[in-house]
């Protein structure tokens, strides 16, 4: 049994391989009740794991996203006040005038416009892999891509990239229910870092400007200079890590599934349908959270006022009441109404370039290395509640 990851029911432990396979819980915990009140790693609260259920919180604008970090405490609040003015945790007309100003940046028509720039940018970073020994495709690859096209839309220098791995990987540690006090305090400090960084590189936007998205949100006057500030920490951490984890979890699952992965290579034009089964299929978010702000009654279940409510994406994209054989791989699948980028009004704001990125990176990869292979099988996630992140993919490309 993995500490700590238990539900007080008798039959309702996670064991010792939760975290490189979680659905074997999420589907117990199903079972059980699809609107589950009970305690995860310390944090009491409604566990949801049924598709229909899932969907309609989501929808519901009465659960409000919150600021996922301790209620009192003076040690986090650099961290806490940053937060709170990131689109992410705002609600109604906060949230709603945010995402309007922010998402002029990120709509489909933008994110299509990019594609070359993506497709040469992934090229790039091939031709700089040493395809005759083992690559990380995590490392190697898909950090590379991802960093360097959010980089590129917000406008922050390529040399400044490499220190974003590990300040992303900071910050979301601390939004995760595995958080520990030190990986708070740590997190605190890349806060500063990051604050530090892009307060910087607003002063030189200002009497600098560039064609690039910290330009845009510097000249829209219904935001303020920290909304301006959190806005780019928050694009710059989502940037990289839903979409490194997408890209990834998408190689890997094609790579375990031979015959998946033969009926892409014959049919390239699959990758669309390919990449809205790697979201349903390994989750990049496997959860959201939501605090109901008043008495709430979800499949007959009475959600009180103040409760917490987990949304476990990845096990309502595996439902099996609305998905068919849910944990098989499917890419020809259809209808996929998967939540991976959440539903309502908070739907991810940058599931259009996500989307773009995945498609060109796997498809290009496939397309220079259509015999890649695992060197391994037994590849290892980071210990991540709320994401499904794998630490390493090793492969040989040729």
């Amino acid at each position: 049994m993995t500490a700590g990851l238990s539900i007080a029911h008798p039959s309702l432990h996670a064991d010792s391989d939760f975290w490189n396979n979680p659905y074997p819980f999420y589907d117990k915990l199903r079972a059980v009740d699809p609107v589950y009140q009970g305690t995860v790693l310390k944090y009491p609260g409604r566990y949801i794991t049924g598709y229909q259920e899932a969907e309609a919180v989501l929808k519901d604008t009465r659960f409000k996203n919150r600021i996922p970090m301790p209620e009192a405490s003076a040690k986090y609040k650099h961290l806490k006040n940053l937060q709170k003015d990131m689109l992410l945790f705002t609600n109604h007309s906060d949230h709603k005038r945010l995402r309007m100003l922010i998402g002029k940046a990120f709509t489909l028509k933008k994110a299509e416009r990019l594609k070359p720039f993506i497709t040469a940018t992934v090229h790039d970073v091939l031709d700089q892999i040493d395809h005759s020994k083992t690559a990380d495709l995590v490392s190697d690859f898909a950090f590379p891509v991802a960093s360097l096209v959010i980089a590129d839309i917000l406008g922050v220098p390529k040399e400044d990239r490499a220190s974003f791995r590990e300040w992303t990987a900071d910050v979301i540690q601390a939004i995760d229910l595995t958080r520990s006090k030190k990986s708070l305090l740590k997190a605190g400090g890349t806060a500063g870092k990051l604050t530090a960084y892009f307060k910087d590189l607003i002063q030189k936007r200002k009497t600098e400007p560039q064609k690039d998205v910290i330009t845009t949100l510097i000249s829209e006057e219904q935001l303020t200079e920290e909304e301006v500030l959190a806005s780019c920490i928050l694009l710059i951490i989502a940037g990289h890590e839903t979409t490194v984890n997408l890209i990834c979890n998408g190689v890997f699952s094609l790579l375990k599934h031979p015959a998946e992965l033969s009926k892409l290579l014959e049919n390239p034009q699959l990758i669309a349908s390919a990449t809205e089964e790697f979201l349903r299929f390994e989750s990049p978010a496997q959860l959201t959270a939501r605090t109901a702000s008043e008495d709430c009654v979800i499949n007959q279940h009475l959600i009180k006022k103040g409760e917490q409510v987990y949304i476990l994406l990845g096990a309502a994209n595996r439902d099996p009441e609305v998905f068919h054989r849910p944990h098989q791989l499917d890419i020809t699948r259809n209808p996929n109404p998967h939540l991976a980028f959440g539903k309502g009004a908070h739907v991810c704001i940058g599931s259009s370039l996500a989307r773009i990125e995945a498609q060109t990176a796997i498809l290009t990869l496939l397309e220079r290395a259509p015999d890649i292979r695992l060197v391994k099988t037994d590849v290892t996630y980071r210990k991540l509640f709320g994401f499904r992140s794998l630490s390493a993919l090793p492969v040989v490309l040729s």
